[in-house]
């Protein structure tokens, strides 16, 4: 296994996951949110970021943490030879992503962008609620189109991530 991509909502352990894994596999990580951000959660240019992430995948090792399925889907995911779904109870994603916020010491999250905060916002939790309503149709349609034969590996719970782990 030399290029995954690991998908799944805000809060589903996308980023822990990664950075797990690519030190059982020893291979980079990718996190997509500093390719694309600037300070203050500013989205950046979808042109600069498409290179960006070009860049980063240049290699033939690499773990991607994110999805940006509509911009950058169709050069991560036809590329990749295991595709981690996470998909966690709405319940553990919200905590998740809550608790981030909550975070009082300062240091922030390794794979944030600079100048970035996790901070709770509408849109955030939002996006978490309707995850499975929005998001889960539109990554079902680009894996179809862009990598109809992927090996996908949903993994809903914290056992069967760790299960996965364990089984590497």
């Amino acid at each position: 296994m030399h290029r995954v991509v690991i998908l799944g909502n805000s809060g589903s352990g996308k980023s822990r996951l990664a950075r797990r894994l690519g030190g059982v596999l020893d291979l980079p990580v990718v996190h997509l949110d500093p390719l694309y951000y600037g300070p203050g959660w500013t989205p950046g240019d979808p042109t600069v970021f498409r290179q960006r992430v070009g860049e980063a995948l240049a290699g033939e090792t690499w773990i991607v943490d994110g999805s940006f399925l509509s911009l950058v889907g169709d050069i991560t995911l036809p590329r990749a030879e295991l595709i981690v779904w996470l998909e966690q109870p709405r319940w553990l994603a919200m905590t998740r992503a809550l608790r981030r916020c909550l975070d009082l010491s300062g240091a922030g999250r390794a794979d944030l962008p600079d100048g970035c905060r996790d901070t709770p916002s509408r849109e955030m939790l939002a996006d978490i609620w309707n995850y499975d309503r929005h998001a889960r149709a539109e990554i079902e349609r680009r894996l179809a189109q862009l990598a109809p034969s992927a090996n996908v590996r949903r993994l809903a719970g914290d056992r069967p991530v760790e299960a996965f782990l364990e089984g590497l």
